[in-house]
């Protein structure tokens, strides 16, 4: 690697780290078409279906913050190198799972090392774009990563059932992480662990009990007949969790939240359109793929061609909102994707009423198009307003006198 320039050793990262987050969002994904072919064959309950698919995020969420500050405590290569260990580890326990229950805990065990990639991403491309202009594009590019890893899971998955058995959905994981390992050691900074830093766990398992309570609440509420006095226990498990997690954050003189930083219109709107997108995406797509398999007899291949429409619509605009974030700045990139968005919803909802097929695929692709396009600088928005006292993946890039703690010429204060 010596005959590598620096520049070139820049992207090489971006493109080892944004194999990782492929990794993530691929997995939070990939089961939208395997999940009817897996419970049938593991013979898991609607309830244990629901909890293959949610012990993911749910875990991932509840670690993520504590994983970030961990990482300024061990520093963020070696927490990138412990996640991919984990993430595929956790990947091949999964694809041999023998019951539902061993596959929901390696679906948790997945989410460990998720949580612990994620923001070890973001730091490495702090840590390695010392230009402002390329970092702008680096980290858009991440999020267009993560909108596309999103929108393919479900076609991969698909293409993967029609040649091999459910487990492959999961082994497919271990050779990237092989790699990924390998470049890593090769191209990563150096590890910068700061040993002053300390790490709270304790939060971490607050937030995940308001999560895991949350989730259980939603679905107890929704299932016919409701178990009031599970509803009623999940409920209180949400509202002490997040109580506890909200308490212990206002006390801490480093809190793993501020929540004073959603006083931010750039900050909070960057988190708004990035959870908007996300959010949409995951549920056409959840909707979607089992719906065509369930009950129009579609094979998971065609049911994950389907959904790939969003990703043929995020993967231009993605890119094009990472190149001219620059020009037009977040408030317009971010608006005017969410306003095409919403468009595409619209579309693609008058397209299940009045069952035509085209229509919806139109629908998905214009969806992708807004999505795609919002969420690639949304990223740029939070990480470009967060304050500079946070961990090192949720600092912003630049300083100074102006109101939001960045110069009038950057898009972060363009979108204030």
């Amino acid at each position: 690697m010596e005959s590598v320039t620096a520049s070139e050793r820049r992207w090489w990262l971006l493109v080892t780290v944004g194999a990782g987050l492929l990794l993530i969002t691929l997995d939070n994904s990939i089961l939208y078409t395997a999940l009817p072919t897996l419970t049938e064959e593991l013979g898991a309950s609607g309830s244990a279906a629901l909890w293959i698919i949610n012990a993911y995020p749910v875990v991932m969420a509840g670690l993520l913050l504590g994983a970030g500050t961990l990482g300024d405590r061990i520093g963020h290569r070696r927490m990138f190198v412990v996640g991919l260990v984990i993430f595929g580890a956790a990947s091949a326990a999964a694809a041999f799972s023998v019951s539902p229950g061993m596959l929901i805990a390696s679906r948790a065990l997945l989410a460990v090392g998720a949580a612990s990639m994620m923001p070890a991403t973001l730091a490495l491309i702090r840590l390695t774009f010392d230009d402002a202009k390329e970092r702008n594009i680096a980290i858009a590019i991440w999020g267009s990563l993560s909108v596309i890893g999103a929108a393919m899971g479900p076609i991969l998955g698909g293409l993967l059932l029609e040649r091999f058995w459910w487990g492959s959905v999961f082994l497919i994981n271990v050779p990237v992480v092989v790699v990924a390992l390998i470049a890593t050691t090769i191209i990563a900074p150096r590890n910068d662990a700061d040993p002053t830093k300390k790490w709270d766990l304790l939060s971490s398992i607050q937030a995940m009990v308001g999560l895991v309570g949350t989730v259980l609440f939603i679905k107890e509420l929704a299932h016919v007949p409701q178990n009031w006095p599970l509803v009623a226990a999940a409920a209180v498990a949400a509202v002490v969790g997040f109580t506890a997690f909200v308490r212990r954050q206002r006390r801490m003189a480093e809190p793993l939240l501020d929540f004073s930083i959603f006083r931010n219109r750039a900050f909070s709107g960057g988190v708004l359109a990035a959870a908007f997108a996300m959010f949409t995406i995951a549920g056409a797509q959840l909707i979607t793929t089992q719906r065509f398999q369930l009950v129009e007899g579609f094979s998971p291949l065609q049911a994950g061609l389907l959904v790939a429409a969003i990703a043929l619509g995020a993967l231009p605009s993605g890119m094009l909102g990472a190149a001219f974030l620059d020009v037009l700045g977040l408030r317009l990139i971010i608006s005017g994707g969410l306003g095409v968005g919403a468009l595409g919803l619209v579309l693609s909802i008058t397209a299940a009423a009045t069952d035509t097929f085209m229509l919806l695929v139109a629908g998905f692709i214009v969806t992708g198009m807004g999505l795609g396009g919002a969420f690639s600088v949304a990223s740029a928005a939070i990480m470009g307003n967060a304050h500079p006292a946070r961990p090192v993946w949720l600092r912003p890039w630049k300083r100074s006198p102006t109101r939001w703690g960045h110069s009038r010429r950057s898009p972060c204060w363009e979108a204030c």
